[in-house]
């Protein structure tokens, strides 16, 4: 294992990283800054969140910032404000005795006007979202004729939310003299792109496998009724105590409103989503920091950037749309070489994306039985002895009152004292996993038996099944839903969605066509267009609703999300 010294490191950067408690470079650090230090050469590192990335450019592109150029030098862009802020104070470690060096964050939700006078006092390295550093282009505040180095970090992150356009505008305007750095989790075919347009015979680094999940990472996955989905978040919590992790829902609406179940029934937990104001988010994000919340439970969007260390558990309350989006999930815990757990509570109907995810991380889920009671009863009983075990007794506070104590207790015998000890702790457990019921999701038969006595094969129920006949009337529309007999949608459950969703206006619904994972269906005399508007986040059995007009079908679900973004406008 190679030291900081041999990177050829600088003396002054190495005593700030190693008070950081930094000792030896990581694998992607051992690859990358040799390349920054030593040749001019655009760079695709793949590598997992925390693997060590921020550090493995960072430290090089700090040592060869001109100090005595006041201008910015190194551009770094990253998707979210919370990232931005985690990079900048990064560097700032990093530099800590490097005197004059300024990093400066720019992004959205914070002043521009407090932005732009940083800029006009000189900066030598700008950390910035897409969007923000747009706005300061615009307005003719900041120069970047002197960026010799662009990273873009988490790119795959920036694509999926839509800066694809900022970021070609962006690069566009830097010297063509410079060297492109792009860190990614994955590398979907948006990175090959921008890799052919703007940079020049790039070096692949790759830590582990292409789109593959930590090492250090165990993939579980329990089945269990969508109905029963929160008992099972419930019962996991409590049978692991001591749980400091992310919960992943779908929307904003369910975000809270489990985040809400989880307060109301005693656990320390709250939630983050876009609704959420900048200093609300900030304050939620502090007390998780601090551990003062146990379960964070969250969007993707909110999550995106938030750089939290020793989180034991992710918990994937929904499956993600993308198999990509799982890995940026999952790659939040296992952190910095320490294991962690990435839990899938998921219903016999996920079953084929399950398979996509473990294709996509090549790595297979532990089937895992929900625990019962009896296991989390004991599971938490041990928790309390251990806590028992490591008390620390404060002598001096506790002894004037001691004589008083045993006076009051000496009739009680050492076996009965713990027994009471412990039931007082010990006994809303007991009362409430009396009679838990099982959670687990059983296998149902892939056959059954037709009323003439010959079985059916369930697994080949893959043909469309037909309700009425499209008419073809002037004025009427076929639109294309999200949603089949897999999601337990039948034509009256459709037929009560639409109405529901276009808040009693009067639908006239066609022919419904239903396959196994979408539909089809014609209505008359309504705008598709203001169909979409009203369907908006809208979900279904806890997924997500893709709504759009029969004809051009999206190639993923990214299409849908951008078809509705033009249908709001």
């Amino acid at each position: 294992m190679k030291t900081f010294d041999e990177l050829a490191i600088a003396p002054e950067i190495i005593r700030a990283v190693t008070e950081l408690g930094f000792k030896n470079p990581m694998p992607v650090q051992e690859q990358v800054i040799p390349h920054l230090l030593n040749k001019k050469t655009d760079i695709i590192a793949l590598a997992q969140t925390g693997t060590g990335k921020t550090a493995a450019f960072g430290l090089p592109v700090i040592q060869q910032v001109d100090l005595k150029l006041n201008q910015p030098q190194i551009l770094i862009m990253c998707p979210t404000r919370e990232l931005c802020m985690q990079i900048t104070k990064d560097l700032t470690d990093f530099s800590k005795y490097i005197n004059k060096l300024r990093v400066l964050p720019v992004y959205g939700g914070a002043s521009i006007e407090t932005q732009i006078r940083g800029l006009q006092k000189g900066v030598h390295i700008i950390v910035a979202t897409p969007g923000r550093l747009i706005d300061l282009i615009g307005r003719n505040v900041v120069k970047l004729n002197h960026v010799s180095k662009v990273i873009l970090d988490e790119a795959d992150e920036m694509l999926n939310m839509g800066f694809s356009e900022s970021i070609d505008e962006i690069l566009s305007r830097l010297p063509e003299e410079r060297n492109t750095l792009l860190f990614s989790a994955t590398m979907p075919p948006e990175i090959s792109k921008i890799a052919r347009k703007y940079m020049n015979n790039p070096v692949e680094v790759t830590i582990g496998k292409k789109n593959e999940g930590a090492e250090n990472i165990r993939h579980v996955c329990y089945m269990v009724h969508a109905k029963d989905k929160y008992l099972t978040l419930k019962r996991l919590a409590d049978y692991y105590p001591n749980i400091y992790g992310i919960v992943f829902c779908r929307t904003r609406r369910e975000t809270q409103e489990i985040a809400d179940k989880l307060i109301t029934d005693g656990y320390n937990a709250e939630a983050l989503h876009g609704e959420l104001s900048q200093s609300q988010r900030d304050y939620v994000m502090q007390k998780f920091r601090v551990r003062n919340i146990q379960l964070l439970v969250a969007t993707d969007v909110a999550a995106r950037g938030i750089d939290v260390d020793d989180l034991t558990h992710i918990i994937h309350y929904n499956l993600p749309d993308d198999p990509s989006t799982y890995t940026h999930r999952s790659g939040r815990t296992g952190r910095v070489g320490k294991a962690g757990i990435s839990i899938v509570i998921a219903n016999l109907k996920e079953k084929h994306f399950i398979r996509q995810i473990e294709n996509k991380i090549g790595k297979q889920f532990e089937m895992a039985r929900v625990p019962g009671g009896k296991e989390v009863c004991e599971k938490q009983l041990f928790h309390l002895v251990d806590k028992l075990e490591k008390v620390e007794v404060e002598h001096s506070g506790i002894e004037p009152y001691l004589p008083m104590i045993f006076t009051k207790l000496a009739w009680m015998e050492k076996e009965d004292l713990i027994k009471r000890l412990v039931s007082l702790e010990f006994n809303r457990f007991l009362d409430y996993y009396k009679n838990a019921k099982d959670l687990n999701q059983r296998e149902e038969p892939s056959s059954r038996k037709t009323r003439d006595g010959k079985k059916k094969d369930l697994r080949k129920s893959n043909e469309k099944k037909d309700y009425g006949s499209f008419s073809n009337k002037p004025g009427s529309s076929r639109m294309f839903i999200n949603l089949g007999k897999f999601d337990g949608l039948y034509p009256n459950n459709l037929i009560d969605l639409v109405k529901k969703q276009m808040n009693g206006n009067r639908v006239r619904i066609g022919k419904i066509q239903m396959m196994n994972r979408h539909s089809i269906f014609e209505v008359e005399n309504i705008d598709p267009r203001s169909m979409m508007e009203a369907f908006g986040e809208t979900s279904y059995e806890n997924r997500t609703i893709f709504l759009k007009p029969d004809g051009d079908k999206p190639e993923s679900p990214r299409s849908f999300k951008k078809m509705k973004k033009k249908a709001r406008v």
